[in-house]
């Protein structure tokens, strides 16, 4: 699912493509058309199309994980793009698409266009007095996001860090992909509770998960599986340490990197690096047991194109360069992967010999 990285990424193409110079005002909704009515929240299509004909795109932004175009008059429209939700601005002539789920139609004869495959994306149409983001946490990226701030948080929790991390009641946009690699960055195991951390500790994990963060929004985001932005895919999947590593040599010590799954999120993780505190080992026996690969196996490398790399409906709304862009992707993905691999095999081949713990810290960990 896109995480704020990714859609920061689509919000801040759209306003390149909707508002003169990055600005407002943009163009007048014309009209609208819903393919499936699933996608509105509130499932009434002639609603949705008299409540946003006539208005005018004045800003585009962000909440969480959420686009939000806000219209005169105080009306706003949200975005969640859901697992494979995408957005494109295309001339009006344009053939639809078989996954189009709905159209807004502007006076300058283009169309925005959300298409969705999988069909879990949805759009919301509000007024100036509703608020449908109550209870999501602060904003990672924002100034105000102080370590102060931070710990006051973490230190009114006890929950395991992984599930804490993408709690949007806790952070507004961190999810599986940025919560791995902050932790891998910390040096903190996903099962540790937040109560054993120590304040050197909060103070690596909240400058990990604002660095990773800011360095995913200038890299456009993650394009795993189905996110795309309007101007195409971005390129942080080849800076990821560990998230979907399963089984590659881990790039800061050279063992390879593990996956769990907790509740119904894969989480990946280096047992070495990232070691567990002794007081949480008991309650995670049962999750650490289902840990792949095992010591001494090696996981298969995952295999196939995204689905948005396949010609033809998938490059919907790109250029020919974008589209030449996109089929180089995995070339790029795999090279940065063998390097990772090579500086992990020299790092481990340059380091003292006779490290006798460290087949125990990873069965343990």
């Amino acid at each position: 699912m896109p995480e704020l990285p990714e859609v920061e990424t689509v919000a801040r193409d759209l306003r390149r493509h909707l508002l003169p110079d990055g600005g407002g005002p943009g163009p007048v909704i014309v009209g609208a058309r819903v393919a499936w009515p699933g996608t509105l929240r509130d499932g009434d299509p002639p609603s949705f199309e008299r409540g946003v004909a006539g208005r005018r795109v004045e800003q585009i932004g962000r909440r969480g994980k959420q686009l939000i175009l806000l219209l005169d008059g105080g009306a706003f429209l949200t975005v969640h793009l859901k697992m494979t939700g995408q957005l494109f601005v295309v001339p009006a002539g344009l053939a639809r698409d078989a996954y189009e789920r709905l159209a807004l139609r502007l006076d300058d004869g283009r169309e925005l266009r959300f298409r969705d495959v999988r069909k879990f994306g949805r759009v919301g149409l509000y007024g100036a007095d509703d608020d449908p983001f109550g209870g999501i946490g602060p904003e990672p990226l924002d100034p105000r996001f102080t370590l102060r701030l931070f710990r006051d948080r973490i230190r009114r929790r006890r929950a395991r860090l992984k599930p804490l991390l993408v709690d949007q009641a806790f952070i507004a946009g961190v999810g599986n992909i940025y919560a791995d690699e902050a932790l891998w960055r910390a040096r903190l195991h996903p099962l540790r509770s937040a109560a054993t951390l120590r304040p050197p500790d909060e103070r690596a994990l909240h400058r990990h998960v604002v660095e990773i963060l800011a360095e995913a929004v200038e890299r456009r985001g993650s394009s795993i599986d189905d996110y795309t932005a309007p101007d195409g895919d971005g390129e942080m999947q080849e800076r990821l340490d560990v998230y979907q590593r399963t089984g590659q040599p881990c790039p800061r010590c050279g063992r390879p990197v593990r996956r769990i799954v907790i509740g119904i999120r894969a989480t990946h993780f280096c047992s070495f690096c990232q070691r567990l505190p002794a007081s949480d080992r008991p309650g995670a026996a049962k999750l650490l047991a289902t840990m792949t690969p095992r010591p001494g196996r090696v996981a298969s490398a995952r295999k196939g194109r995204r689905w948005v790399d396949i010609e033809g409906e998938g490059s919907l709304g790109r250029t020919a360069d974008e589209a030449a862009r996109a089929r180089g992707r995995a070339d790029r993905t795999r090279a940065a992967a063998a390097a990772r691999r090579a500086r992990a095999r020299a790092g481990t081949a340059a380091a003292p010999s006779g490290d006798g713990a460290a087949p125990a810290a990873e069965a343990t960990a």
